[in-house]
């Protein structure tokens, strides 16, 4: 959607220098998805526009071009910055990089950039964290059509059962678990916590973080994730 003036609802994802005062900076927008922009001069004197252009700032933005790599023309801020201190930042950063592996560029993706501000939003209120991303990696996996339903059995479309455990595989879907794999499967109540989208309970927050994982692997890549690292970083530096 388009804000006055044809300016683009965005946020920043990612951003490097680029050439001696420009930045280029990787942008997910709602009505036009991810793309890549140069800000000429952004870094020029004391230009607000370096300031503006920073992860987790909501923006409207003008782009003119017609190659991959577009040149902003005009940017605002759109409101407040997500106010992200302690664990709450690594795990936004997370969010940025998962969007860039996973997101085709100029490909319009609204419900997931609805997720996403929605997600920046949770975790900038304190919100539980392993809850708030899995609910996002869901909803995202979701909007790219790679989600498997977690409420319901591939064969049959038997309802899950909160007290059973099953087999959730990536492109396969879930199965009832075998009585001698049980311990190798997921509880059905942790299933529809993840499928309502409920805060997690204690003891569900590291099977979900498992299963997320498992079920964003083969999609990610093999190069690891450096907000992973960034996490492990703050969590070394907050015990």
């Amino acid at each position: 959607m388009s804000g006055a003036g044809g300016l683009l609802r965005a946020l920043v994802l990612h951003r490097r220098d680029y050439g001696n005062t420009s930045l280029l900076v990787e942008l997910f927008a709602q009505g036009s998805g991810r793309f890549p922009a140069i800000a000429k001069g952004a870094r020029r004197g004391r230009r607000p526009t370096s300031a503006l252009l920073q992860p987790f700032q909501p923006l409207w933005v003008g782009v003119v071009g017609r190659g991959e790599v577009l040149t902003l023309t005009r940017v605002e801020a759109a409101g407040r910055p997500f106010d992200l201190g302690g664990p709450a930042l690594p795990c936004a950063f997370y969010l940025n990089e998962v969007l860039m592996r996973l997101l085709g560029r100029h490909d319009p993706h609204d419900p997931i950039f609805a997720f996403y501000h929605a997600a920046l939003g949770q975790l900038a209120a304190g919100e539980h964290l392993d809850s708030a991303l899995r609910r996002f990696e869901l909803r995202l996996l979701e909007g790219l059509g790679y989600a498997p339903s977690l409420d319901r059995v591939v064969d049959g479309g038997a309802a899950v059962v909160a007290d059973r455990h099953y087999l959730v595989e990536p492109g396969r879907g879930t199965r009832p678990a075998p009585a001698e794999g049980a311990g190798e499967g997921v509880c059905g109540a942790t299933l529809l916590a993840l499928a309502r989208g409920d805060e997690l309970a204690p003891a569900q927050v590291r099977e979900a973080r498992t299963l997320c994982r498992r079920l964003l692997e083969p999609h990610l890549g093999p190069k690891p994730l450096k907000s992973r690292e960034l996490f492990r970083q703050w969590r070394g530096r907050a015990t």
